[in-house]
């Protein structure tokens, strides 16, 4: 019998009750046409009507159990977590009159404050718009303005680009803070000295009720929310977590991709949590922080991109990283040679995997015999998979084609007409050029489209492009992806200048990088008298990637390994 909660059920005018008293989430979902096909294929994955994800992974593990950790030593435990989520979730909705369905913008660096007010939001029936510490304010206005977000919990460290942004409506209230109105404060007033925290009922949110909206970059540069719900949350832990992964309750997580990634969000939160486990949670984390780190805190799971685990390698030697057992590698394709390299001198296999931000984590993996290097893996147990030609007919074993997967997530965007492309005929195409082999492994060719690849991140070159035009000295741009041996690519744009402009390349980084997250500033500015184009206007990017460069008078590169070690801080 097929879940209440389905997409039939929702296609027939049937969606469950939603909790929500602001509805502009769901107001908002794409159109049942417009929808993946929805597959709930394990009985793990059939949730109830009524489901709060927060509540789901809080109430079920032991109090005494630890949670988080820090560097410095702090451990939280589970009924610490959920004393201080209750607090939180108490000054949203009594203080500051979050009620369900508001969005609350999330932001700040990776830290147990930052988790457990995702969680509060979630389990007071509000949307989570968690985004990353380094985004820049005309990135924050947009992502604001796209969600109609009204309410921002975010670290008094990251609080002065949001402040900048000046998006109408918004109030913030900072944690971390001497102000007496702070988050922290506002919570400590609560605790009264020997009487019991009151608990806080978590909102009986619908299982299709949204949970959260992560934006992702689009070709256009214009970012994409998608949207989330409660049961998505937790079936990324039903799928991947536990029939590849495979964590246990003495597990120790760790990794380099933050929470506004949901690589990151899945790794350090939601899948230690589901298997009742621990996460330690780096502000920092670089190469140069993971591996002692691994060492002191006797990490077991690792969760990184392919560009820290070669930057590792090199340092291996000086620390005790024994207690690994597991090693998760997404964000951009493991090469053989790496998983190799990483084998011979550990022991460990790799467990590769490909995710999208549209369907919330891994759907493609392998893990221990099961793994082949140089594949991306297989399905998932509860995803499935095809290779497929851009009419949409599957290609033979061993051709080319667009990479379509279906499963309990979908992509549904925010009210974006993008949503016909992503979603074809009921299937997720994820932008990849894949090949399926003959024994049902899926290797990776290349992306599919313009987006870059680079350190982890997915960069828009048409974002970076519009970054640069802002400046008044620009004529016209634009922005590819060079291989790189360390990073996978990395990000060159191409310049023409107006008459007499002084061609200063590091100025324009800086002026990028005042107008975008760092990791998405060109590591090198090429100056050019023109554009490559055809006769009828159409800029020609495929000489760009074979450096076919017409008028190429001048180039500023940077990049130093000060900069990649920040950069891999924050790979997804």
């Amino acid at each position: 019998m097929e879940p209440t909660h389905s997409r039939e059920a929702i296609d027939t005018g049937r969606p469950t009750t939603s909790a929500h008293v602001d509805t502009f989430a769901r107001d908002h979902l794409p159109p049942p046409g417009q929808w993946p096909e929805l597959r709930f294929d394990l009985p793990e994955l059939h949730y109830p009507e009524r489901l709060n994800c927060a509540a789901e992974l809080l109430d079920h593990a032991d109090p005494d159990r630890p949670v988080f950790r820090t560097p410095s030593g702090g451990l939280w435990t589970y009924g610490d977590l959920r004393t201080r989520v209750d607090r939180i979730a108490h000054v949203l909705t009594s203080d500051l009159g979050v009620v369900p369905g508001n969005r609350v913008l999330l932001r700040g660096p990776t830290t147990p404050w930052l988790a457990a007010c995702w969680l509060a939001v979630l389990k007071a029936g509000a949307v989570a718009v968690t985004v990353l510490a380094q985004q820049r304010p005309h990135e924050l206005a947009t992502m604001c303005e796209i969600a109609r977000v009204g309410h921002a919990l975010c670290d008094i460290r990251s609080v002065d680009d949001l402040a900048k942004a000046e998006i109408p409506g918004l109030r913030i209230t900072t944690y971390g803070g001497d102000a007496p109105d702070d988050l922290l404060n506002r919570i400590s007033r609560r605790a009264n000295p020997g009487t019991p925290d009151e608990p806080y009922p978590a909102v009986a949110t619908a299982a299709d009720d949204v949970a959260l909206i992560a934006f992702t970059s689009g070709t256009t540069g214009r970012p994409k929310g998608c949207m989330h719900f409660h049961r998505d949350v937790l079936a990324t832990a039903d799928t991947f977590s536990k029939h590849v992964l495979r964590p246990n309750a003495d597990d120790v997580f760790a990794g380099s991709p933050p929470l506004g990634f949901t690589f990151g969000l899945g790794g350090l939160v939601i899948f230690p949590m589901r298997a009742g486990a621990s996460a330690l949670l780096l502000e920092q984390a670089g190469p140069k922080q993971l591996l002692p780190a691994i060492a002191e805190h006797r990490v077991s799971v690792l969760f990184t991109a392919p560009t820290a685990y070669r930057a590792m390698l090199e340092e291996l030697d000086s620390y005790d990283i024994s207690s690994l057992r597991r090693c998760v590698s997404a964000g951009e394709n493991l090469p053989a040679a790496t998983w190799q390299a990483w084998h011979e001198r550990t022991g460990l296999r790799t467990i590769n995997g490909i995710g999208a931000t549209e369907l919330l984590h891994i759907f493609i993996s392998a893990a221990d015999e099961r793994i082949r290097p140089g594949t991306t893996g297989v399905p998932v147990p509860g995803w499935h998979a095809r290779v497929q030609a851009e009419n949409g007919e599957p290609v033979p074993d061993g051709e080319p084609g667009l990479l379509a997967v279906r499963g309990p997530v979908g992509c549904r965007y925010l009210a974006d007409p993008r949503q016909s492309e992503y979603v074809r005929d009921g299937w997720n195409i994820t932008g990849d050029t894949y090949v399926r082999e003959a024994d049902g492994y899926f290797r990776y060719v290349a992306r599919a489209d313009d987006m870059i690849i680079s350190a982890g991140y997915n960069i828009a070159g048409p974002e970076v492009e519009d970054a640069l035009l802002r400046h008044p000295d620009v004529v016209e741009t634009a922005v590819v992806g060079l291989p790189d041996e360390t990073r996978g690519q990395v990000v060159v744009a191409y310049a023409v200048l107006r008459a007499g402009a002084r061609r200063d390349p590091e100025a324009l980084r800086a002026f990028v990088k005042s107008e975008l997250a760092p990791y998405k500033c060109p590591r090198e500015i090429v100056f050019l008298d023109a554009l490559p184009r055809t006769a009828t206007g159409k800029l020609q990017r495929y000489r760009l990637r074979t450096g076919v460069n017409p008028g190429h008078t001048q180039s500023g590169s940077a990049g130093t390994e000060s900069d990649l070690q920040s950069t891999q801080g924050d790979l997804a």
